[in-house]
């Protein structure tokens, strides 16, 4: 029997608020505790859980977004949801929600170490924490607005862009206006401020090495910087009219690192990949006939997800470039954030029309893989009895 239609799978809730941003609770989440013995116990507990089964560790998808500043009766929120891998379901309601009254969570990153997550508000960056609430000696998770206070972010304007490197020291920060700010975290000391690096900032990301931070503008070329110089070493180009989307960095050896580019094309999307050593394009593959909304990469490198305007999903084989899982219609409107779950088993989705989805990540063969194998046993059967007919006189003409 087929699936009843208009039923949405359990992967795929509504949360009543349009999303622009999606993440993963760290696994390294740490409680803050000054009882020197409870600490152990939770560092314990944390090395066990880091070599526990999916199944047995909780994990938790963190949202934002909102109706921003009119009288929509929408609200703009922080959200907290729990993904059960067992059921592949998705709580029908936050486990947590934090409301932010009239300011618009629009961007967010979250802390890599467990500290908290920043939001990026209409026209400053706020800090939040997690909290632990002892509810009936059950211990709930939720967030909470911190006494840090991120000054050096206070009056900017509105952030289009928020990242840390892969071992949490340094905070990039891009604005609509075009400012690049770095800053070491969690001081917030300033590394470098560059106030035109673009028209307008549209993404960031930096090398797993984190020696490197490209960043992407509005129709001009990308920039790649160097950390410790605070300086500008190339520029990556376009070409017929491409316009970048989204820039994600992947290690693929030890001594390997590449950069993949979204971009937009008047086919559609694709996938532009640079060398991230001497910053030369490599190669560049369309790989769908609708325009990229966002873009992100797995954490083991395998997979690249798009996510449309029209709201449809893919995963992508990281080596051939070939599209081995598409959602169509994965949600109702524009497809807003993806990010993949620490051990690249799952993506979560957000999007405008108030959605999230958790889509398993399956490592199976592509999806015009099967139809390329039959191709070619169809040739060769082919071969076969032309081969036979041929011997049998029936076609002379191939003599």
């Amino acid at each position: 029997m087929g699936k009843k239609k208009g039923t949405d799978p359990p992967a795929l809730q509504k949360y009543g608020v349009p999303l622009y941003s999606a993440a993963w609770l760290p696994l390294q989440f740490r409680h803050e505790d000054h009882d020197s013995s409870k600490q152990h116990e939770q560092d314990k507990d944390r090395e066990e859980i880091t070599h526990a089964s999916a199944s047995s560790y909780e994990y938790y998808v963190i949202l934002a977004g909102g109706g921003g500043e009119g009288r929509s009766g929408i609200p703009n929120a922080v959200l907290l949801s729990r993904f059960d891998f067992s059921s592949n379901s998705l709580s029908p309601q936050p486990v947590a929600k934090l409301n932010l009254g009239s300011d618009l969570p629009y961007r967010m990153v979250v802390h890599p170490g467990g500290d908290g997550l920043i939001c990026a508000l209409p026209n400053s960056c706020r800090f939040f924490e997690w909290d632990e609430v002892e509810d009936n000696e059950d211990h709930k998770l939720g967030l909470k607005s911190s006494e840090k206070v991120l000054t050096q972010l206070e009056d900017v304007g509105q952030q289009l862009a928020l990242v840390f490197n892969s071992d949490s020291s340094v905070l990039a920060v891009g604005g609509e206006d075009g400012n690049l700010r770095v800053f070491k975290w969690p001081s917030m000391e300033i590394i470098f401020n560059e106030a035109q690096a673009h028209a307008s900032l549209k993404d960031l990301c930096f090398s797993p090495d984190g020696k490197f931070l490209v960043s992407l503008g509005g129709r001009g070329p990308g920039r790649v910087w160097d950390v410790t110089s605070s300086m500008a070493v190339a520029s990556l180009s376009k070409e017929n009219d491409e316009i970048f989307a989204s820039c994600r960095f992947s290690q693929i050896s030890d001594q390997t690192q590449v950069l993949y580019v979204a971009a937009i094309t008047d086919k559609g999307s694709s996938i532009v990949t640079w060398n991230a050593s001497s910053w030369k394009r490599v190669s560049s593959k369309h790989v769908f006939r609708e325009p990229v909304s966002s873009f992100n990469i797995s954490p083991d490198g395998k997979f690249l997800a798009i996510g449309t305007a029209q709201g449809d999903v893919m995963l992508i084989n990281s080596t051939n470039m070939c599209i081995q899982t598409m959602i169509r219609k994965a949600h109702l409107g524009i497809v807003t954030a993806l990010t993949f779950s620490h051990d690249s088993r799952a993506l979560v989705s957000a999007s405008m029309d108030s959605s999230a989805r958790v889509t398993l990540v399956e490592d199976k063969k592509c999806a015009g893989g099967g139809s390329s194998l039959r191709i070619i046993i169809f040739i060769i059967i082919m071969a076969i009895v032309v081969y036979f007919l041929k011997n049998e006189g029936v076609l002379p003409f191939l003599g």
